[in-house]
């Protein structure tokens, strides 16, 4: 089931909070995990089985550790975890890859595996590894089962993220408040999110289908492609992100952030604290730092700089773009840290540009599994192969989603927050944010319905990793 769907927002939603908010304090929980389970088996009914043995385990594992942690069966059970977790995750989601490049190294034929990829694996399973690390290394283990579960599988944050670790709601997993201001709060988080996902990142999404299946290319039709696919994904994810922050405040959790306004960063090192904030200080706090960090010499930092964004990358897919766009990373960000991060201080217009330019490129490399596809598209942007400048069809593009784009460029930076900051310390703008904020927030929503309704394009792009 999409957050960005008349089934989610007018069926299910109203459901859930009616019967979630109905329920004793003592039942909150279990409300919410019997939910989370309808939400997921509305789509994969399936792999229900498979999330709750995922549960079950981390649960039992989780005691064992803490009641083994000081001794040598401690880090047996940690170990034990964290592998099972593994499997799961490299059965799904990277063995038909494994197998097809043994073939392809080897020459020996080997069946092809028609394996689904259950959706939100890659999350949950580092929600269970984190929070096997975190008992281990002195957090109570939670003892009852059910508010475990919700932990691993609440429907906010289950298909695609914010990866929440458990130390930090810990205590909202057994005691948690709500309000009326909490709960606008989240309401007004939420919408905007939607709005990103429909009124953006849909949008943006048909103008790099139409890039993709095109037989004509031009100089401009490359950089359109580049700017509404690197607009695209942020819109598609940070407004996941906001679904699920702003869902978590309805339930009364306090979930990460997970963006800061990425496009406004000047070096790579900056977008990257800005950008899927959850994945980076995951891999910083449980594989970076363990490796060694930056505490063993400057040659063993860079080594684990490589590991960790090879992992990076592949974490987001079996395919080697993905790998290749993790690297791609680590060869920036090294570079930047010896050499190039105190040069790009002294002009923050061309950093800006610098950055925004290889973030775009890194985006072709994400989207495009053919990477002489991802090439050529990148060599276009600079008119390599003899391309012309601009093309029938991409003016008509320009044309058509000029606005969107636009719309992207304006939402992708600060300044309206900004404004509606400083509106918030006048007395006046207290009162016309008052008054008009619930009315824009409303408009969103009739805006969102009426596009849903006519069946826009709608998937989530993260749902795949």
């Amino acid at each position: 089931m999409l957050f960005s769907s008349i089934s989610f927002l007018y069926y299910f939603l109203p459901c859930m909070l009616a019967v979630y908010f109905a329920a004793p304090q003592r039942l909150k929980n279990a409300a919410l995990l019997l939910g989370s389970i309808v939400f997921y088996a509305w789509g994969e009914p399936k792999y229900v089985l498979l999330m709750g043995a995922c549960v079950l385990l981390g649960y039992g594992f989780g005691l064992l550790i803490e009641r083994y942690r000081d001794k040598a069966l401690g880090n047996i059970c940690l170990a034990a975890s964290v592998t099972v977790s593994l499997s799961f995750l490299l059965y799904f989601k990277y063995w038909g890859f494994f197998l097809e490049n043994f073939s392809a190294a080897t020459g020996i034929a080997v069946p092809a595996l028609q394996i689904a990829l259950p959706i939100g694996i890659s999350f949950y399973t580092f929600q269970l590894i984190s929070y096997a690390a975190d008992v281990y290394r002195g957090e109570r283990a939670q003892k009852h089962l059910i508010s475990f579960g919700v932990y691993i599988v609440m429907f906010p944050q289950l298909i695609a993220g914010p990866i929440v670790r458990y130390s930090p709601i810990a205590k909202q997993l057994n005691v948690r408040n709500h309000s009326l201001d909490q709960t606008a709060e989240g309401i007004r988080r939420f919408v905007i999110g939607l709005a990103k996902k429909v009124l953006l990142s849909n949008q943006l999404a048909e103008l790099c289908s139409t890039f993709q299946n095109s037989k004509e290319t031009s100089v401009l039709f490359c950089w359109l492609y580049g700017v509404a696919f690197a607009q695209h994904i942020y819109f598609d994810f940070s407004g996941y992100s906001d679904m699920a922050i702003g869902l978590g405040k309805i339930f009364g959790f306090q979930f990460p952030e997970n963006f800061d306004y990425p496009y406004a960063s000047s070096s790579i090192t900056e977008f990257w604290r800005r950008w899927h904030i959850s994945l980076g200080s995951w891999f910083r706090d449980y594989v970076y730092i363990p490796l060694g960090g930056n505490r063993k010499g400057r040659l063993r930092q860079l080594i684990h700089i490589f590991i960790v964004w090879g992992l990076t990358g592949f974490w987001h897919g079996a395919s080697w773009n993905f790998i290749f766009w993790g690297l791609y990373f680590a060869l920036l960000l090294t570079i930047e840290k010896l050499w190039l991060l105190k040069r790009l201080d002294k002009s923050r217009l061309l950093s800006h540009v610098y950055t925004l330019l290889l973030v775009m490129i890194s985006f072709i490399i994400f989207n495009e599994t053919d990477m002489r596809r991802a090439f050529s598209v990148i060599g276009g942007l600079f008119g390599a192969g003899g391309i012309p400048l601009v093309s029938q069809e991409a003016l008509y593009c320009l044309k058509s989603f000029g606005t969107v784009l636009l719309a992207g460029g304006i939402g992708a930076v600060p300044g309206v927050k900004c404004f509606a900051g400083w509106l918030r310390h006048k007395p006046v703008g207290r009162k016309l944010l008052a008054a008009g904020e619930p009315a824009l927030l409303l408009a969103l929503l009739l805006a969102v319905t009426a596009y849903l309704v006519d069946g826009s394009f709608n998937p989530f792009l993260y749902f795949r990793f």
